[in-house]
């Protein structure tokens, strides 16, 4: 299962959404079922940011999603995008050409 979270900051909290994602970074990487937990900023966007993440199952995600440090981390967050968590996820399938 692989997500992409984009989030924008409210205007003056850039830095602190910056830090606020630093921070769970590797904790996240920690979580049982992680592939793959990067973050980035938006090039040319001051307070864009997206987060890719790749896990082994959807079960994995969702305990990730709804683990006590998550859900602790909420109300902050609220507090530093722009817009509500749920707008910014995709959550995307793979496929392969045909040969």
């Amino acid at each position: 299962m692989t997500v992409l979270w984009e989030a924008k900051a409210r205007p003056g909290r850039e830095s602190e959404l910056k830090a606020f994602i630093a921070a769970a970074v590797t904790p996240s990487r920690n979580d049982p079922g992680n592939i793959d937990y990067e973050a980035h900023e938006v090039a040319g966007e001051n307070g864009a940011f997206v987060i890719y993440e790749r896990w082994e199952t959807r079960a994995l995600l969702d305990a990730h999603l709804t683990a006590p440090r998550m859900a602790a981390l909420v109300p902050e967050m609220l507090e530093l995008i722009d817009g509500s968590i749920e707008d910014g996820i995709r959550l995307l399938r793979p496929f392969r050409p045909a040969a």
